[in-house]
């Protein structure tokens, strides 16, 4: 080995100890707070992407294929924050599901209010980030003024709100029957005793699952599904100049996207366990039942015999 080489071997061995040392000092110890800080920082990474994908719609009047570049946006934005976030705390990134999971005791009770402050102070973060990324542009598009309603209404970049002929029972309806189909498939998607996914591509699962429930279900009012992605955002529009008509308008909307979907998750997931998860049989009851059908062969060919 040459000198140089030397050299640089020993310099590579000193950087991976300045670095292991530098890890160790800012690794959180507690595991609670792994993954609020994981759900924080993919919830924010949905919002940016997601969000993001819709305001490059608006801001450059791309009306015709709008509609298939949010939906695919949001999806892949989904994919990549549970990717993110997955091998930490779930990848949740939406109260309503981590409302479905304390429900059926896949995450405890005591973790759900840390889950879900995350959530809303990562949508509310990653919805500031877009804010600022075309800052500029919004005040192209709107001339300082920024609208709720009308043609150059941009606070729908970042909240849902409902079409013109949707009544608020009927978004509420849409908001839990779109949620059900949502847990459903997540459940399905994490269940090892159905078919399942395999290992690492769960979240290409889930990214394709709301792409369907986008382009099938989105038409009413963006199909939000999330709480935290709607509100959270909402919130920030009201502090960043859109005002509180982002409250009242569509015949005070905001809490339909928040409401339906916690009602949806429970009903998703009572749905999965009543009609396919509880009725999965147990690893007791397959070896029992593989000992019978060995016995059964058996007795026939001693009868054939």
């Amino acid at each position: 080995m040459s000198e140089m080489d030397r050299e640089n071997c020993k310099y590579t061995n000193l950087t991976m100890k300045i670095n292991s040392g530098f890890k160790e000092k800012i690794a959180l110890r507690n595991s609670l707070a792994k993954e609020t800080l994981s759900e924080f920082f993919a919830t924010c990474l949905l919002i940016i992407l997601g969000c993001g994908c819709v305001a490059t719609s608006i801001l450059s009047n791309r009306s015709l294929d709008a509609y298939l570049t949010n939906n695919l946006g949001f999806s892949l934005a989904v994919t990549l924050a549970v990717y993110v976030s997955g091998g930490v705390s779930g990848g949740h990134i939406n109260p309503a599901v981590s409302f479905a999971m304390c429900l059926t005791g896949r995450l405890k009770w005591a973790k759900f209010p840390f889950y879900v402050i995350a959530q809303f102070l990562g949508a509310i973060t990653g919805s500031a980030a877009v804010f600022a990324i075309y800052y500029d542009a919004l005040y192209k598009y709107t001339g300082g003024i920024l609208t709720v309603d009308g043609p150059n209404a941009t606070a729908n970049i970042f909240a849902t709100y409902p079409q013109p002929y949707l009544s608020v029972m009927g978004g509420f309806a849409d908001q839990v029957f779109a949620t059900t189909l949502l847990l459903i498939g997540v459940f399905a998607i994490f269940d090892k005793k159905n078919i399942g996914c395999p290992k690492g591509l769960e979240p290409i699962a889930i990214g394709l699952l709301i792409l369907v429930l986008g382009l099938s279900l989105g038409m009413n009012s963006g199909c939000a599904m999330n709480p935290a992605r709607d509100l959270g955002p909402r919130i920030f529009t009201a502090m960043a100049g859109w005002g509180m008509e982002v409250f009242t308008s569509g015949n005070h909307w905001w809490w339909v996207p928040v409401v339906g979907p916690m009602l949806g998750a429970a009903i998703g997931a009572c749905i999965y366990v009543l009609c396919i998860e509880a009725h999965f049989t147990t690893d007791s009851e397959n070896k029992h039942r593989s000992t019978e059908h060995d016995h059964y062969e058996k007795h026939e060919l001693n009868n054939m015999a």
